[in-house]
């Protein structure tokens, strides 16, 4: 049996499907589960209580942590490292191997490509807290008495990747028949990983035993579209003309953020769109011989499950 941890997530569902050929059995767990897979089991658990992720743990081979938590600074700082040890802890005792889905704020404003020996140097609060949970992932590593590795990803975008900017602000707005919209500089390169190969290459990543113990970008276009040309192709696709949008100031996330928290919490991490966003997933790619969904496929795609809403 394999387990995920935070099954609710886009993430959690993508990989609960590319699981299939190699479990059968998958045990979805949160505070609300539900079964992606016929042969799904679901468990409850708030995986801040220790017990209960022990529990979750339980008769697992391998158990990926995918969990989300509320867009909040202060939150993350409160409950990452207490869910990242619960999960330590509990497959130690189970006898599980670990695969942490990560992504890439620890590692701060890079100038050129992150590659998976880039240091970490996070410049925001939630990049710091990031930071922490990987270095104690890194500290088992070293241990050896746990298998483990950090599965990483960029900002991502799919069908039902629903709290994706590029989702959000541009192929959501488009299929509701608005204009779509930007974050920082529209002229600037920013990589993004498709959630089905994010899935896919998680899959594959837990259960290859030669895998662990390491840090693996997970396979990502690198022909990195600058906004612009996302919404240009984003419209094309969607067979709009007009490819104009709007950019969203830093005055009304701040002004918003007054009223709404989690538009607060975006402005830490503006330096993502503000600056190149260059992600390399060469490692994984050369390793499996797999390549990356381009971006007007993966696109493509997306659209095509929106429309079916």
């Amino acid at each position: 049996m394999q387990t995920i941890l935070g099954a609710n997530g886009i993430i959690g569902r993508e990989l609960s499907k590319a699981l299939q050929p190699y479990a059968s059995v998958i045990r979805q767990v949160s505070r609300n589960p539900k079964k992606v897979n016929d042969t799904d089991q679901v468990l409850a658990a708030d995986l801040t209580d220790y017990q209960q992720t022990v529990k979750a743990v339980e008769g697992s081979a391998i158990t990926y942590l995918t969990a989300g938590l509320p867009y909040n600074h202060k939150v993350w700082q409160k409950q990452w490292p207490l869910i990242v040890q619960n999960t330590i802890n509990a497959c130690k005792i189970a006898g599980s191997k670990l695969v942490f889905f990560d992504n890439v704020y620890m590692y701060g404003h890079v100038k050129g490509w992150m590659t998976e020996d880039t240091p970490y140097r996070p410049s925001s609060k939630k990049g710091k807290v990031r930071t922490m949970i990987a270095q104690m992932l890194h500290d088992e590593m070293h241990r050896g008495a746990l298998p483990v590795l950090i599965a990483r990803s960029a900002d991502f975008y799919g069908p039902g990747a629903d709290n994706s900017v590029p989702n959000i602000l541009v192929l959501n707005n488009l299929v509701k028949g608005g204009k779509p919209q930007w974050m920082g500089k529209s002229t600037v390169p920013h990589s993004f990983t498709y959630t089905p190969d994010a899935g896919r290459a998680t899959a594959l990543l837990g259960n290859t035993p030669s895998a662990y113990n390491q840090v693996w970008h997970l396979p990502t276009d690198k022909n990195a579209l600058t906004g612009k040309e996302f919404i240009r192709i984003a419209c094309e696709l969607y067979g709009k003309q007009d490819a104009k949008f709007s950019i969203i100031p830093d005055w009304m996330l701040r002004v918003g953020g007054i009223f709404k928290k989690e538009l607060a919490e975006l402005i830490e991490m503006n330096y993502q769109y503000e600056y190149d966003y260059l992600f390399d997933s060469s490692k994984f790619e050369k390793a499996f011989h797999l390549k990356p969904t381009p971006y007007r496929t993966g696109l493509q795609e997306t659209i095509n499950a929106l429309k079916k809403k």
